[in-house]
């Protein structure tokens, strides 16, 4: 006999593991849907004419990244912040299953030199030193701080959250710090070469696989001890509906949107040559911004050898366009669920917004990327420093957990039935 409502109230917290439950909808916001996708229209037909087909093709793959982003509200900080404030593991299993999926795909692609353009398939392999070590801890505070990483802080704007612009724009202005400090914390400080899982190890890439499944299913399991142990409180439900409707209307679970970001991440790794990243636009915005203005960011180390992308048109940038995407795409999943709804910012969100972008914007250009680049292409594409930057990432995270309240943010309680 199935289960009532009530018999599943009463199981304990580690049990009940659904992320989505059957609720009453918004309305859907017509204007604000047509809006999107006119302008998603405009966008692609002047990205294919300005930088052809591929980068149409990206753009593409942006929206789809954003869709599945807002309808699961995928959340790299908030897993972190749930796992290490109440022990809820529920994130942090989602993210094991999409790097686990991610890996097998790529594992796949670079071995078979798998191309749909040409580009040989290239993966996100950085040293390993003291600027990834710090550059990653700072970002985690940062995530913290800022209430959402790379990803979250693109979909979150998109998905009408007020604050989330303001982290965006630290993001850029400390992006651009970075840029402009980066020869001296990759080149002056003490650096291990790139090690791969796959290469540098002797295993291959079948062996890379082996081993890092391995990895996975261990942190899998020991998240289902530790949830058995702590009995922490679950995630709160998202509202979705029935039948096909579900796929735009209502929430996705959330191991739904780990497995299709996978997908969609190993789509662009086989589409440009690279994995997905978020922040490398950032440093490039803000760095043509400062042009504008005069000031000559050319010279700057970390633009040499890329000078280009500082005078052709952002179109051009592939990460640029995916992060139009993403952008779009969620809005239109917003406006799709009714949820777009701007609001009053009090000041000191406001105040932790911009400090979090800053230091997430220095700390990526530091670690090699963000939480997309580094922790999901970094470890996706075997790369050792993919897995310093998780632990250093949670070790900020853990340390911002103390400072949130001193800015109005509220932690997940222990005693919360949901958080």
């Amino acid at each position: 006999m199935a289960q009532t409502a009530t018999e599943n109230r009463s199981l304990p917290k580690s049990n009940r593991q659904a992320t989505t439950e059957v609720s009453p909808l918004n309305p859907i916001q017509k204007p604000y849907l047509l809006a999107g996708v006119a302008a998603t229209i405009i966008l692609f037909i002047a990205t294919v004419a300005v930088a052809g087909w591929v980068q149409g093709l990206l753009f593409v793959i942006g929206l789809g990244l954003g869709l599945a982003l807002l309808y699961a509200r995928f959340g790299f900080t908030s897993a972190f912040r749930r796992l290490l404030s109440v022990g809820n593991v529920q994130g942090l299993q989602a993210h094991m299953v999409m790097l686990a999926v991610a890996t097998t795909l790529f594992a796949i692609i670079f071995a078979t030199n798998f191309s749909f353009t040409g580009v040989d398939p290239t993966g996100y392999v950085s040293p390993v030193g003291i600027s990834v070590v710090f550059g990653s801890f700072l970002f985690g505070m940062g995530m913290q701080m800022g209430s959402g990483c790379a990803s979250g802080t693109l979909y979150s704007v998109g998905g009408g959250k007020s604050s989330m612009v303001l982290t965006l724009l630290g993001f850029i202005a400390g992006s651009v710090i970075g840029a402009y400090h980066f020869i001296f914390w990759t080149q002056e400080t003490p650096s291990l070469p790139p090690i791969s899982l796959a290469e540098s190890t002797g295993f291959g890439y079948f062996g890379g696989w082996i081993f890092q499944l391995l990895i996975f299913l261990g942190i899998y399991g020991l998240t289902v001890k530790y949830a058995q142990k702590k009995n922490p409180p679950q995630m709160k439900p998202l509202p979705t509906t029935t039948g096909l409707k579900r796929l735009w209307r209502g929430s996705w679970p959330l191991l739904m949107a780990a497995v299709v970001l996978a997908g969609l991440n190993a789509l662009t790794l086989t589409v440009r040559g690279n994995p997905w990243g978020i922040t490398s636009a950032f440093a490039l915005w803000g760095s043509k911004v400062l042009m504008a203005f005069g000031i000559d960011v050319s010279s700057w180390g970390y633009w040499q050898g890329n000078t280009e992308a500082l005078q052709t048109t952002v179109l051009a940038d592939s990460t640029s366009v995916m992060n139009f995407g993403i952008i779009l795409g969620a809005f239109m999943a917003a406006a799709a669920q009714g949820n777009f709804k701007p609001g009053k910012i009090k000041p000191g969100i406001a105040a932790s917004s911009i400090i979090g972008g800053l230091m997430m914007g220095y700390g990526a250009r530091l670690a090699f990327g963000c939480n997309i680049g580094a922790y999901f292409g970094g470890i996706a594409s075997f790369s050792l420093h993919g897995w310093v930057w998780m632990i250093m990432a949670l070790a900020g995270s853990y340390l911002a957990l103390f400072i949130r309240p001193l800015f109005g943010l509220k932690n997940p309680n222990p005693k919360d039935s949901m958080c």
